[in-house]
């Protein structure tokens, strides 16, 4: 009996022994340690996270459209790499580059590329350098609405356009009642929301109407703030969707994660190809595969073509760019810069990407993030 009860103590112990192993091996390996990827809960591959000499705090902010996929990113990348703290604040485009070229943070995320007063702003920063764009998020920019009895809703350019510009207003507008002739559309008030902070969303979409609509959006494409009069502000994506989702007959952009979150229908855009395309990350993928880089030398900067009509390219997209300085980051925070951003322009950060709602960038562009992030010095 005392043989017996040593013998299953001893296996009592070694099985600790094995399972403690385990554990350690998990927690050690800077290359080879999470088991997720997409926060699912599902167990997938190791990691290809590489922590490198990341330490310390990282500070970032900027845009609200990727916050969701900033978010895994975070999650994934500080579980990998013990000890790494990554802040990232969602607080819009315009506000992550003002503190960018303040010195504040050590990346911005923005939905639109630097303008050239604002490349001259960040060499008082970047000594030696300037501010670089490099595109790391793409989608669509979803136009989510709230309409009891409505599910199926087109729009075309023009009459987006003039609802946004507040020259539609009724629900049953003869032009809306053309692009859906099956539904029942009620004589109610368009309720219109956009952003009150500075935006690359705004301007994204402002893109794409001065474009796609030219006669009857007449504003600076460039602006990022909302150039219209009437309508309703909301703070940040955030605060859009959650006044669209809260007031019936309301309609506002926002990127596709926030409507898919929030269950909110979105519209399909009539390009004028064969049929009307939704919004999704496959479609936007086809008009952001035909984007052309503009930027110079490390400078990775996109054009996009907002007047697509290929079939089923979603036209109303963005690209939102992480910008970081070429040369003169800071010494203490550089390995951690670059090993995040590594990882986020990685095949498996960009995948990450895809199972959140996002559309990666185009395998090209990609490959001249991953070649350009290790020269940041």
């Amino acid at each position: 009996m005392k043989l017996q009860r040593k013998n299953r103590l001893r296996a009592t112990a070694l099985g600790a022994l094995a399972v403690s192993g385990a554990l350690v091996l998990t927690a050690c390996g800077s290359d080879d340690n999470s088991g997720s990827t997409g926060g699912s809960g599902e167990t997938k591959a190791a990691s290809s996270i590489k922590c490198d000499d990341a330490k310390g705090q990282l500070l970032a902010a900027g845009s609200t459209a990727q916050k969701n996929a900033m978010d895994l990113w975070v999650k994934n990348f500080q579980a990998a790499c013990e000890g790494v703290e990554i802040n990232y604040q969602a607080i819009g485009s315009g506000g992550g580059i003002t503190k960018f070229n303040q010195g504040q943070v050590s990346f911005a995320g923005s939905d639109s590329a630097l303008k050239p007063e604002e490349v001259t702003e960040s060499k008082k920063i970047c000594k030696s350098g300037q501010g670089v764009n490099l595109p790391m998020v793409g989608g669509p920019v979803a136009i989510g609405y709230n309409l009891e009895g409505v599910d199926d809703l087109v729009l075309d350019a023009k009459t987006l356009a003039r609802i946004f510009d507040n020259k539609i207003t009724k629900w049953n507008d003869p032009a809306i009642a053309k692009l859906n002739p099956d539904a029942k559309l009620p004589s109610s008030t368009i309720q219109a929301f956009h952003r009150s902070d500075e935006s690359g969303t705004t301007q994204n979409l402002g893109k794409y109407l001065s474009t796609a609509a030219e006669k009857d959006w007449t504003y600076d494409p460039k602006s990022k703030s909302w150039p219209a009069k009437g309508g309703q502000a909301a703070n940040g994506s955030s605060g859009v969707v959650s006044n669209v989702k809260d007031t019936n007959g309301a309609i506002g952009y926002f990127e596709l994660s926030y409507a898919t979150a929030n269950k909110l229908n979105t519209v399909k855009i009539d390009t004028g190809a064969s049929a009307p395309v939704e919004a999704t990350t496959d479609n936007a993928s086809k008009a952001i595969a035909a984007a052309k880089i503009e930027g110079q030398g490390k400078d990775l900067a996109l054009s996009l073509d907002y007047a697509t009509k290929a079939e089923g390219a979603y036209p109303i997209v963005l690209v939102t760019y992480e910008i970081a300085c070429e040369k003169g980051n800071k010494a203490e925070t550089l390995p951690t810069l670059k090993a995040f951003l590594n990882y986020a322009a990685s095949e498996e950060g960009q995948k990450v990407l895809a199972d959140a709602g996002y559309a990666p960038i185009p395998a090209e562009i990609a490959a001249k993030v991953r070649e350009t992030i290790p020269t940041l010095s």
